[in-house]
């Protein structure tokens, strides 16, 4: 196997993992594991959120210019 497929097993097998914890914590009712889960997800959206906010934030306007028109005088 080669590094991306590899890297893909190992995805996998924590994928599997994380799982067969979350349904075990849940067949427990261990809230815990639904609740840690859900708060990983929502950090996740909420940074990505910010992420695109900061790039759109601090991105440099871009001039709009016609094609063959001349420029302004």
């Amino acid at each position: 196997m080669n590094r991306a497929q590899t890297t893909g097993a190992i995805l996998m097998a924590g994928a599997v993992l994380q799982m067969l914890l979350f349904v075990i914590g849940a067949a427990r009712r261990s809230y815990l594991a639904l609740a840690l889960p859900v708060m990983a997800a929502m950090t996740a959206l909420t940074a990505l959120t910010f992420w695109v906010g900061w790039t759109m934030v601090t991105m440099e306007d871009e001039e709009e210019e016609t094609p063959g028109a001349p420029l302004s005088e």
